[in-house]
This record gives C-alpha cells, sequence and structure tokens, in this order.
C-alpha cells in the first residue's frame, strides 16, 4: 500500500511483513532506498511503515516552515499510527531520522514496543548556544538556496560522496536524491536540525531501546559513551561499521534488530 498522510502530507509506504507495524525514518538527504538491505530480515518479524522526510525523495516540500519542526514531525508519526489502527508499534531511525524517532520516543512511550536507533550526532549533540546554531543553520539554509542543486551536492552526506557504499544502494540513493527539493533541504537545515537534540531529556526514557553503533565513526564516540551513561532501558551493540551502519555491516544489523524486536514482542 502506498499514500500521503492527508494531515503530515509525507510520503507512506505500508510493507507486508509479519508482526507488529515498524516505523522507519531515514536520515538527512536519504530516502527509502537506505533499508533496502534490512526490510527482507525486518519483514519476518514486522510490518515495514516507511516515510520519506519533507523535500526528500516522494514527500512534498510545503513552503510554510512549521512542518519542518520536530514536533511538527512527531504529530505526523501520531496520525500515521492512528491511521493504522494501532495502539503501540515498534520504531528504528537513522542519523536525523535517529534524532526524531528518539524524540517520538520520549513524547508518546505508551505507543512504542521497542525502539532502535544508529548513530545520531545531531540528535544527541550538547547545545551549547542555540541562537549561535540557528544563525549558523540561517546562513548554510541561505546559501543553499543561492547554490540550488549544487550546493546541496557539496554537503559531506550526500550520498555522491559516500565512498563505501555497495553499488546498487549508492546508484538507489543518488537517483531518489535527484528528486531532492533545494527549498526543502534548505528548509530542514533551517528548521529541523537546531532543534533536534534530545541529550538533555534521554535520561527519561521508558521505552526498551538499542542503540546499533558503527563503531568506525570517530566523531560519534564521545556521544556513544554518554548516552551509554545517560539513557535507561538501553543497550548497545557496537558493529564493525561506519556512520551507515545498516548498510555497512547489513546482515549484522539484520541479526541484532530483529533479535531484539522479536524479545520486546514475543
Amino acid at each position: 500500500m502506498e499514500s500521503r498522510d492527508p494531515s503530515s502530507e509525507l510520503y507512506v509506504e505500508v510493507l507486508p511483513g509479519n508482526g507488529p507495524y515498524l516505523l522507519l525514518v531515514h536520515g538527512f538527504l536519504s530516502c527509502r532506498a537506505y533499508w533496502m538491505l534490512n526490510l527482507e530480515a525486518l519483514a519476518k518479524v514486522s510490518r515495514p511503515v516507511i516515510i520519506e522526510l519533507l523535500g526528500h525523495g516522494r514527500s512534498p516540500t510545503p513552503e510554510p516552515v512549521e512542518p519542518y519542526h520536530p514536533e511538527s514531525y512527531i504529530r505526523a508519526f501520531e496520525k500515521i499510527r492512528k491511521g493504522l489502527g494501532v495502539n503501540k508499534w515498534l520504531l528504528c531511525g537513522q542519523s536525523m531520522g535517529a534524532s526524531l524517532t528518539l524524540r517520538y520516543a520520549l513524547d508518546h512511550p505508551e505507543h512504542i514496543m521497542a525502539h532502535v536507533f544508529t548513530n545520531t550526532n545531531s540528535g544527541l549533540r550538547e547545545i551549547k548556544n542555540m541562537d549561535e546554531d540557528k544563525k549558523g543553520s540561517a546562513l548554510l539554509a541561505k546559501m543553499l538556496l543561492e547554490q540550488g542543486p549544487e550546493g546541496i551536492k557539496k554537503i559531506p552526506v550526500h550520498p555522491a560522496n559516500a565512498r563505501w557504499l555497495p553499488k546498487e544502494v549508492k546508484a538507489a540513493l543518488l537517483a531518489d536524491c535527484s528528486s531532492l527539493t533545494v527549498l526543502g533541504v534548505a528548509n530542514t537545515v533551517r528548521y529541523t536540525s537546531p532543534e533536534l537534540s534530545v541529550r538533555t531529556e534521554i535520561s527519561k526514557n521508558k521505552v526498551p531501546t538499542l542503540l546499533v553503533c558503527g563503531k568506525r565513526e570517530k566523531r560519534f564516540k564521545a556521544l556513544r559513551a554518554y548516552v551509554e551513561s545517560h539513557m535507561p532501558l538501553l543497550d548497545i551493540v557496537d558493529l564493525n561499521a561506519g556512520h551507515a551502519v545498516n548498510i555497512d555491516a547489513a546482515e549484522e544489523f539484520n541479526q541484532a534488530v530483529t533479535a531484539f524486536f522479536l524479545k520486546h514482542t514475543s
């Protein structure tokens, strides 16, 4: 089934599977193809529900800025859940998507059976000066609007700049990145990114959670240590992978995640 949630406008794709629904949220400059090496395994223990962020993939690019704020995404996730007619489901978020699923789990723990997330710098970073962060994000957004698609391609996490992605995954990501809209990316930078950190709130976690950590990503090491010491109900699996842990170590990721979900849904 493919549809658009009428309130959030997010692209929503519900895949067949066995078990509870599983919301999958990709990261910045990504799309549904990010999960292509994981869906077959995940479908054995869940029914995957893929969304795409605003301005990404098949989702629209609203002109009003309100939908880009994290709290609007959380409301959109809740409306998708209600539209599926379920009280509880599973979560999995990657990078920026993990920032959003962390926030969602903190805001609505009563609706989450279990939660998996991967390396997320935006979700766990320390905010020292929010005003300065917002100014920097506004400047980057302005630059992107001026430079257009070429400016987007210069962003380090753009798939075009990835060196280790499998060819088939990189090709699929690049194909979908051709649908990125400059306004959508700029608004994500300006209105979504600065407000993503839940670092000061993770001690309130009430949901069984698994961090599947790509241990080769050096900049995430301090954040991994922080979340390990501050977040209750957290398990951690370290894999020999980088930021894209579910792609770099797909088989090990799939094994860890399916075992974790089975543990909390059986």
